[in-house]
């Protein structure tokens, strides 16, 4: 559908995969699992926006080992036992008319922290803590410990990790993947400079910078079928002076898509500190409409999109071909719903619920 055609309720189609419309709802992490494993509440979590009316349900980043955990109650999909649950939710999602999707994902020098609502700080060792993993022994907070540097063979057990945590993706369910590649996590800190200071192939330039990030992408999609849709989502800069910036984000888009990356999941930020962001009302939209125009891939915009006129307008101008939400979706699981009211179109809710629309 042509971008003056198209609008937030209107579906969009990547490879077998058709929406129902262009909001979708962005991973969010619960840190309320256990030894990786979803539970009750990622099912109603979940499920409950897939009966809200998105297209597209993220699961939260999930993490395809176990020190790829942020914290303790991250979810996991490193290890069979984790699919039988995931199955579950997957199958609710689909049976809501919605898309199931799964954020895989290492978090790196950023895991082994408590949740948010405690502090965020390093675990110690004695309380459960594990050695994090980085390109380079670069802590992301000065007092932190430094993270252990990947060697070759370090490095390549991660990839195989991606590619086997894509396949107990596929048995779950789901039907798009995305490679989690920014907010500082490890893919993220392969492709900035600020982190990776390695003078191997994995390091100095642009090309070996990307290398990673290449190739978790071309093992996750020699294993994922062709028929399914693939994204990546990135921080199309780090806005911090002499890191990632958003011309090497559309650099990276151009070679990620002929891997079979179908969208380009556009967010900013997460690694360093001292980060300076604009924080305003759709303040990282400009970066989808420079990825989708520039780089010819399909592009998801997100952050402070809050309202579904301001929805509407990106997908309308051709800003962006979906649009994810994550904090408005905390606040109003039914915003599609209530979109569709405010746009003047005409959705169907869950029959259960038609006697309140």
């Amino acid at each position: 559908m042509s971008a003056s055609a198209a609008h937030l309720f209107a579906p969009f189609t990547l490879r077998d995969v058709t929406f129902r419309n262009r909001i979708a709802v962005s991973p969010m992490c619960q840190y309320s699992s256990r030894d990786g494993f979803a539970g009750h509440w990622h099912l109603v979590h979940l499920g409950s926006r897939a009966a809200g009316g998105a297209a597209l349900v993220m699961m939260e980043a999930t993490a395809v080992e176990a020190r790829g955990r942020i914290s303790p109650g991250d979810m996991g999909i490193w290890k069979d036992d984790h699919v039988a649950f995931l199955r579950q939710i997957a199958g609710f999602i689909d049976e809501q008319g919605s898309v199931a999707g799964i954020q895989l994902a290492h978090a790196g020098r950023k895991a082994s922290v408590t949740p948010p609502w405690s502090g965020g700080a390093v675990i110690p060792a004695a309380e459960g803590g594990w050695q994090t993993v980085a390109p380079s022994p670069i802590p992301f907070r000065p007092d932190d410990p430094a993270p252990a540097g990947l060697s070759p063979a370090g490095i390549a057990d991660i990839v195989r990790a991606f590619r086997a945590a894509a396949c107990r993706a596929l048995e779950a369910g789901f039907r798009v993947i995305e490679i989690h590649s920014a907010h500082g996590y490890l893919s993220h800190e392969f492709l900035s400079p600020l982190s990776n200071h390695r003078q191997d192939q994995y390091g100095g330039a642009f090309d070996n910078r990307i290398r990673f990030t290449l190739e978790i992408c071309s093992a996750v999609r020699e294993v994922w079928p062709e028929r399914l849709p693939l994204f990546l989502r990135i921080s199309s800069t780090d806005w911090v002076p002499g890191g990632w910036d958003i011309a090497d984000s559309v650099e990276l888009a151009r070679r990620v898509r002929p891997l079979g990356v179908d969208l380009i999941d556009c967010s900013s930020g997460g690694l360093e500190m001292q980060q300076q962001i604009p924080l305003a009302p759709g303040y990282q939209v400009p970066f989808a409409e420079r990825i989708r125009r520039e780089a010819g891939i399909a592009a998801g915009a997100v952050g402070l999109i809050t309202t579904p006129h301001q929805a509407d307008e990106i997908v309308r101008s051709g800003k962006a071909d979906l649009v994810l939400l994550a904090r408005e979706f905390l606040r109003d699981p039914y915003f599609p719903l209530h979109a569709a009211r405010a746009l003047g179109v005409e959705i169907k809710p869950p029959v259960q619920y038609s006697r309140a629309f």
